[in-house]
């Protein structure tokens, strides 16, 4: 058995116990992956010790059925450097990923697929490049292992819009091996399927990111959960993004703004009718444009409400929690004495 932390706490001077914080902490979904798992721990274990790198194992079951969670709660009771977080049912990527976010407690985090595609291996390079100031190293798999049609031409286009979209220039959004500082992950939160775009909301909170080269490896065991039917997903999950980065603090910009638009058009086509019936005499109960103009005039208003609504709606998210609508990198001061 292999342990990374040697102990949870160890005896100071002063006779208290402190805690080992871990230089680094692997967050692993599973789902379905029993087959994997005896070897990619030992892989993550043989790594990380070698490079004398303090770390943690934590496996997030995902809800498996073909008996990952008996064999990592098995695990976990005879080795000290793994936690097995065992979710209630199949919630997603996402949700496994912010619980395992949630447990770690280690001064970098690294996410990686439990299916043996990621290399472990490449985790000392996440990390040293972690370690020239950026808060986020994300993997490239420029030699992909994966099917053409169901895998590879989705992705591509998926992460050429993603690209274009957030101004992230990162080619592989979907690759799972990713370095993070600790402290950028405590400023995000996860919903619905936001894991792929992780750099997209790390961009959004300022943080430095880079991308490095990793290798990928052919599926040994199981198969793969993802194919080309998530594209909507994306997409969806990509508007989310794009109005996060522009308008999450000021929602009124994008809805007051459709409102007035709206409202506008609307006064104009009255204003147009009005002169047809009053000035040329002209029927206009039975144009279509009269009830185009109701709509506009009808919609301007419920989206400039919406716009106060989510104004409202997002100051109380940000004062609630007492969340800034900043991010601080550093405060450089010199002392006075």
């Amino acid at each position: 058995m292999r342990s990374g932390l040697v102990e949870q706490g160890v005896m100071g001077e002063n006779g208290a116990i402190s805690a080992i914080v871990p230089d680094v902490s692997v967050v692993v979904p599973i789902h379905n992956e029993v087959e994997s798992l005896p070897l990619l721990l030992e892989a993550i274990a043989s790594t990380l010790s070698s490079s004398q790198v303090n770390y943690e194992i934590i496996c997030v079951d995902d809800g498996s059925t073909d008996g990952s969670g008996d064999f990592l709660k098995e695990q976990a009771q005879i080795r000290t450097d793994l936690k097995a977080v065992i979710l209630r049912r199949n919630y997603g990527q996402t949700a496994a990923m912010a619980a395992g976010f949630y447990y770690a407690v280690g001064k970098a985090i690294v996410t990686l697929d439990a299916d043996l595609q990621n290399d472990p291996a490449d985790i000392p390079m996440l990390l040293a490049k972690l370690d020239e100031g950026y808060d986020l190293v994300s993997g490239w798999r420029q030699k992909r292992q994966d099917g053409a049609v169901n895998r590879l031409l989705p992705s591509k286009i998926a992460n050429w819009l993603i690209r274009r979209t957030t101004s992230v220039n990162i080619h592989d959004y979907g690759c799972s091996l990713k370095a993070y500082r600790a402290e950028l992950l405590a400023d995000m939160n996860l919903y619905g399927e936001l894991h792929r775009f992780l750099p997209a909301l790390a961009y959004i909170e300022g943080a430095r990111i880079t991308e490095i080269p990793v290798r990928h490896h052919a599926r040994r065991f199981g198969h793969s959960k993802y194919g080309i039917w998530r594209t909507f997903r994306v997409l969806m999950d990509l508007l989310t993004i794009l109005f996060m980065k522009r308008f999450l603090t000021r929602p009124m910009h994008v809805f007051g703004l459709l409102g007035l638009i709206s409202m506008f058009s609307g006064t104009a086509i009255g204003i147009y009718l009005t002169f047809v019936k009053l000035a040329l005499g002209e029927m206009i109960g039975n144009r279509p444009l009269l009830i185009l103009a109701v709509l506009l005039l009808l919609t301007g208003v419920q989206l400039f409400c919406f716009g106060l609504l989510a104004e409202l709606l997002m100051r109380t998210y940000h004062e609630s929690q007492g969340r800034p609508i900043y991010r601080v990198r550093e405060v450089v001061a010199k002392n006075v004495k």
